[in-house]
């Protein structure tokens, strides 16, 4: 049974917990416009306002995280280094526009062709990976995706959990948000929200 996956390059030392809330972002459909199972660099496509919102939260002192399900490499649509690569770019087109992320992780996992794994979302094992390694507080963070999977995470861990749908967000997932999380219109409307928050001020 796959357990955590190794991520790409990165630190790996484990930091105290703290109370350091961080943002936690799906990828595609959400920080790029979903392009199925991208494996080059060159299909990479930010949401517009995407970087503005990271910047915000940047400024804010709240560290971003990306948390990603990537099936594409048990699928092989393209292999784990080939994801590396792509996530490298995401990085640097983000650095540009002014946005930093602090972390990404990913599952390259699927149930029915490598076996059930604790690091698919909605399992909220990376989330607690990242946690360790950043020093976050879960229970005050904020988990955004335009999939129930993302925002899910946010009643197990505690936290927010805002989807942000997009065209392919199946109706049943907005009204399941709309009834347990929250749904915004955008990555920035979500932000706002959140940083307006007692506990973030």
């Amino acid at each position: 049974m796959p357990g955590v996956t190794p991520q790409c390059s990165r630190a790996t030392t484990s930091q105290p917990l703290s109370r350091q809330p961080a943002a936690f972002l799906d990828r595609d459909g959400t920080l790029i416009t979903d392009a199925h199972y991208l494996s080059r660099p060159d299909q990479l496509r930010l949401i517009p306002g995407v970087s503005r919102a990271i910047r915000t939260l940047n400024d804010a002192g709240v560290p971003v995280v990306v948390v990603t399900n990537q099936s594409g490499i048990a699928r092989g649509y393209f292999t784990p280094e080939e994801y590396c690569e792509v996530e490298r770019a995401l990085d640097e087109m983000l650095r540009d526009a002014g946005a930093v992320l602090a972390g990404s992780y990913h599952c390259p996992h699927l149930p029915e062709i490598s076996g059930p794994c604790e690091c698919r979302k909605p399992g909220v094992a990376l989330f607690r990976l990242a946690a360790q390694e950043h020093g976050l507080a879960l229970d005050r963070s904020l988990y955004v995706g335009d999939r129930w999977r993302d925002v899910s995470p946010a009643l197990v861990l505690g936290g927010t959990g805002v989807l942000v749908p997009a065209s392919s967000t199946p109706s049943a997932e907005r009204d399941r948000a709309t009834a347990h999380s929250m749904v915004a219109p955008s990555l920035a409307a979500a932000v706002e929200s959140f940083l307006r928050e007692p506990s973030q001020g």
